[in-house]
């Protein structure tokens, strides 16, 4: 006797066509008396399915769904990782820094960190996935933010790729701010020591411009989605001086409040140039600037509720102590609302931020 062949794959046997055709038939001659007894149409399709397995209404997700994709909003892309706060002793908390409190961190006795400052306040504000690190020290440069100071390590460091939000205010001690507003106070009341200085002024601002581009992009490098808030300095004295100040005389406070200007200028110009480059791209994150110099208007030094501190001297070494014209603790707290706004608002522009959700 012969081998019985096989089917192949694709081919029907007789005795499964047979009873395919049995099944068709039993169906139609069903589905001529369910028609005859009136029966609704709905019902012939659920027995097809039944019998035949086919018209089954599709139970299942179907196969093949794509990522679902989408933009996060500003508030989204800063509360997603970590808080780094950054920057000089105008971010620090300088103007409120008691030695006898509880250090915030370590280091934060030799960079007078407090826990007045905007950056705490912020912190309560909002959660941050990643929680926060507080990291600005008093009298800090560009040049320090990547290099360190009082043999920490450098600020810069304390920035990876799990920040969603950097602050920071930077600048002023390039511009010589310190040893400027000494300059002005220290001196004979007729002389023009103060606004004499405006040459070396003019020079390191110009300088501290491709510095804070350094910055921006040593940034964008450590935290690619992060979003940067650069904070601007206030006016320290009104814009209408009428009196002296400190042994500031009424020119001396507007040169002061002119020198303010073009400082927070130079500053606010790289960060637009290099969030235009960042939109331009399509990149994640963003470089934003708050321009803080109207800040303080009518609680200037000299005001009767002024938001920085006045005059605090050592007249026997003739030296200006260090929380002199650095911000009160109400100073702060405008700062903190400033910056807890901008983080609202956002940089006047779509994220290029997103979320995939995969199926």
């Amino acid at each position: 006797m012969g081998a019985r062949k096989e089917p192949q794959v694709g081919e029907v046997t007789l005795d499964e066509a047979r009873r395919k055709i049995v099944r068709i038939s039993a169906v139609a001659a069903l589905g001529v008396a369910l028609a005859l007894a009136c029966l609704p149409l709905g019902v012939f399709p659920k027995l097809a399915c039944a019998l035949l397995h086919t018209g089954c209404p599709a139970t299942e997700e179907p196969s093949g769904r794509l990522p679902q994709v989408t933009r996060l909003t500003p508030v989204q892309v800063a509360q997603s990782g970590r808080y780094v706060a950054l920057g000089d002793s105008y971010s620090s908390g300088e103007g409120v820094y008691d030695s006898d409190q509880p250090p915030v961190n370590d280091g934060a006795d030799r960079c007078h960190r407090s826990p007045g400052s905007y950056a705490p306040l912020v912190a309560r504000t909002y959660r941050f996935a990643r929680g926060t690190a507080f990291y600005a020290c008093s009298g800090a440069t560009t040049r320090q933010l990547l290099t360190g100071q009082w043999g920490h390590p450098p600020q810069i460091t304390r920035v990876d790729a799990g920040a969603g939000l950097v602050t920071l205010s930077i600048g002023g001690n390039d511009a010589g701010f310190t040893e400027v507003l000494t300059g002005c106070i220290v001196k004979l009341p007729w002389s023009s020591a103060c606004v004499d200085q405006e040459a070396a002024v003019d020079r390191r601002i110009g300088e501290l411009e491709a510095n804070m581009m350094t910055v921006l992009k040593e940034l964008r490098v450590r935290a690619p989605n992060a979003r940067v808030i650069v904070l601007g300095y206030p006016r320290p004295f009104p814009a209408q001086p009428t009196e002296t100040v400190d042994n500031l005389s009424v020119a001396d406070q507007r040169w002061l409040n002119a020198v303010t200007r073009r400082l927070n200028d130079a500053v606010k110009a790289v960060v637009a140039e290099f969030d235009r480059t960042i939109a331009a791209f399509g990149g994640p994150g963003s470089a934003e600037y708050i321009d803080a110099y109207e800040a303080f208007t009518g609680h200037e030094v000299g005001r009767p509720q002024p938001y920085l501190n006045g005059l605090n001297m050592d007249m026997e070494e003739m030296t200006v102590n260090a929380r002199s014209y650095h911000p009160t603790g109400d100073g702060y707290r405008r700062f903190a609302e400033l910056i807890t706004r901008q983080i609202a608002q956002g940089p006047g522009r779509p994220m290029n931020n997103y979320h995939v959700t995969t199926p």
